[in-house]
């Protein structure tokens, strides 16, 4: 007789093999699968993906719509903007899909609107995961860095350091990668460049939570895992001059 154990069983294998049956469905498609090759490293709202992908804005909706009902991707409203919507990847959809060394950069600059917790806390699970330099910045920076990142930063023994939050006016150099990790950075610095990714990473200080300093530190390690995986250095890492503070 089959025990109840093995009907569980084989009933859990056949879900998990329905379910990634169904996201290699989604994938076959190359239209589909050059999406989430854009949205590996970053975000992107609807229009930025069709601007990119060179595709129709009714056959992007098919796309995202079969993406969508196959667990790979999820849609956020912005932050910012609330009439804007980014479509994002489900991490544990797709472990198995991280890019091997696709960008080279002297430094990674993560952005965000203060400088005060987002920022600085990806800056920070960074150096843990790459030896390519980062610092971070704001473009409205705040007075200080907020005490909800200093605590989640110190459960997860992260160094967020000493200085105050800076403006991105003033860190940013010729060639570095900038990482915008809220919505309202992305949108205020403007069409995405080469060299920019967007992390849409909810605010944690507009709910003031322990909790939700916490997830933010969760998705933004998920996010620098795979992001550190397909950085490399350029010649100008090995320069003598100092790093500046990630902060």
């Amino acid at each position: 007789m089959t025990s109840a154990a093995a009907l569980v069983g084989g009933e859990n294998r056949v879900g998990a093999l329905d379910e990634r049956a169904r996201i290699h469905a989604a994938l076959g498609e190359p239209s589909r699968l050059a999406v989430v090759d854009r949205l590996v490293l970053g975000d992107a709202s609807p229009g930025e993906l069709a601007r990119d992908l060179a595709l129709p804005g009714n056959l992007l909706a098919h796309h995202l719509k079969v993406l969508e009902q196959a667990g790979v991707v999820h849609r956020t409203r912005s932050e910012a903007d609330r009439r804007r919507t980014y479509v994002g990847l489900v991490p544990a959809a797709l472990t198995a899909l991280v890019p091997r060394a696709t960008l080279r950069a002297p430094r990674v600059v993560f952005v965000c609107s203060h400088n005060s917790a987002r920022s600085r806390l990806a800056a920070s699970l960074w150096s843990g995961k790459s030896t390519v330099p980062a610092s971070s910045a704001g473009t409205h920076p705040a007075a200080r860095v907020h005490p909800g990142a200093v605590a989640a930063a110190r459960r997860h023994r992260l160094h967020l350091g000493a200085g105050r939050p800076v403006h991105v006016s003033g860190v940013l150099r010729p060639g570095d990668l900038v990482v915008a990790v809220c919505d309202a950075a992305h949108e205020h610095l403007g069409a995405r460049a080469a060299e920019r990714l967007h992390w849409s990473v909810p605010d944690p200080v507009r709910i003031g939570t322990a909790e939700a300093f916490e997830h933010a530190v969760v998705d933004l390690a998920d996010r620098v895992g795979r992001l550190a995986q397909a950085v490399e250095p350029t010649r100008e890492e090995t320069s003598d001059e100092p790093d500046l503070d990630p902060s």
